[in-house]
């Protein structure tokens, strides 16, 4: 089955990509975002780090300043920004269908998987042996996102300055509760006055300290000048809008007009357009806002299964906003939108769920791009860039201390099995440097010999 959809889902890239303009090979190209689609685990640390190690290290496609300077942009905007960051890096080599191309394939191989696993939850509920493999997969994907966090942290935050507002970062959401929203201004507004207090702590912002040297080695390296497509163009950014809003005007007024407004599914489209202007920082800071009003407001899904939910979106590829997937497939299933066959309800409103989530995302990245590659020697928009993404390093730590917390002590009480794999996933993971996929398989293994233990 998976060959097969692989197989799809070529044969509509090659049709989706355009001339082979690009110094970075189109093929080669599409089978990483296709591979990536597959492997990206650890939440939007790991997935950026993955990127990074292949796309700038292995590969050198691209520069780590030029690099950083997309991710910085996408940290800005709400949505999934590691989704954010393929489409942007698929739009500069390839143009914007080389972008849509990176930015589905991102998420479509985690929608079959968390689909059918919807499927398998829906239909024959919880197994010891499964809950067993949860308990094993939980420490690993806490492992993943501490080894993440640190490889980011240790290479973004290059002097004392960015330091400090990552702390900052951190004590205000940790501390204080403060929105993120709120935590993103701050951080702009410090880099705005750190640009005058101290310009050189704030213009250059590196992944690596190799970084603050030009790369000449890269396809598209410091230098290499901005292709035509990625200047901005007011008459292309019009069209890009008009499409975008287009799309999102066609779906909502299809639901309207055939099923009306009070209907489940037209709900379900409102309710996540909103909740993809909303995701700010990523998935956990818009789940409380899906958690309200999914659960305790529209009842498409109790708080239980909201929660089960939450687990399959940690330990499936892709990014953590996908568990909107699940909460679709459950809605449908539950509030009979296919009252013949409940799987079809569930699978056609986790895919509507899906396309009113990822559109404003997509559409966001190719509205924004233009203006941003523009600005890349503008050091007035470097340095608020640059404490955004310290402030987001502080961030990344609380959710991992807070996702530990939950792991390690769900009940009160330290659970010594868990704490023993996430120390070991964590020591094959930073000393042994054992792949995602083998540290998963075995963290999932060894819980499932716990419980049948």
């Amino acid at each position: 089955m998976p060959l097969g959809i692989a197989g799809i889902c070529a044969a509509y890239a090659r049709r989706l990509m355009p001339p082979d303009t690009s110094p970075a090979p189109r093929r080669e190209a599409f089978a990483y975002w296709l591979k990536l689609g597959f492997i990206s685990f650890g939440g939007p640390a790991g997935q950026i780090a993955l990127m990074h190690e292949e796309l700038v290290v292995r590969k050198r496609w691209i520069s780590e300043r030029r690099f950083l300077h997309a991710l910085n942009f996408c940290m800005l905007l709400p949505g999934p920004e590691a989704q954010q960051l393929a489409t942007y890096l698929g739009w500069l080599m390839h143009r914007t269908r080389g972008g849509l191309v990176a930015g589905v394939f991102f998420v479509l191989p985690s929608f079959f998987v968390l689909t059918a696993l919807s499927w398998v939850y829906m239909a024959w509920g919880q197994v010891p042996v499964v809950a067993g493999v949860f308990h094993g997969l939980k420490p690993a994907v806490t492992a993943l996102v501490v080894q993440a966090g640190w490889r980011i942290g240790s290479r973004t935050l290059r002097n004392r300055w960015l330091w400090g507002i990552a702390l900052a970062a951190w004590a205000a959401l940790a501390l204080l509760q403060l929105p993120f929203p709120l935590i993103i201004g701050g951080a702009a507004l410090a880099g705005v006055a750190g640009q005058r207090l101290a310009p050189q702590a704030f213009t250059r912002s590196s992944l690596h300290a190799e970084a603050d040297a030009p790369n000449t080695d890269a396809l598209i390296g410091d230098d290499t000048p901005t292709p035509p497509h990625a200047r901005f163009a007011w008459p292309r950014f019009v069209r890009t809008a008009l499409v975008g809003l287009g799309l999102w005007g066609g779906g909502m007024g299809l639901l309207l007009a055939g099923l009306g407004a009070r209907a489940v599914l037209t709900q379900m489209a409102w309710f996540f357009t909103k909740a993809a202007l909303l995701t700010f920082g990523g998935a956990y800071a818009v789940l409380p806002y899906v958690f309200q009003g999914a659960v305790e407001q529209q009842h498409w899904l109790s708080g239980a299964q909201m929660m089960d939910g939450l687990a399959l979106g940690e330990t499936t590829p892709g990014p953590l906003i996908m568990v909107v997937a699940f909460v679709g497939f459950v809605g449908g299933w539950t509030q009979g939108v296919s009252a013949a066959a409940p799987w079809l309800g569930g699978v056609t409103a986790a895919a509507l769920v899906c396309f009113f989530t990822f559109l404003p995302s997509i559409l966001f990245v190719l509205l924004g791009a233009p203006f941003i590659e523009s600005t890349r020697d503008q050091p007035r928009l470097a340095a608020p860039l640059a404490a955004i993404t310290a402030a987001v390093v502080g961030v990344i730590a609380n959710l991992a201390l807070t996702f530990a917390w939950q792991v390690f002590r769900p009940a009160g009480a330290i659970d010594g099995p868990a704490v023993l794999i996430g120390a070991l996933a964590l020591l094959a993971l930073l000393r042994w440097r054992l792949g995602v996929i083998p540290v998963l398989l075995a963290s999932g293994a060894a819980g499932a010999l716990l419980a049948l233990a």
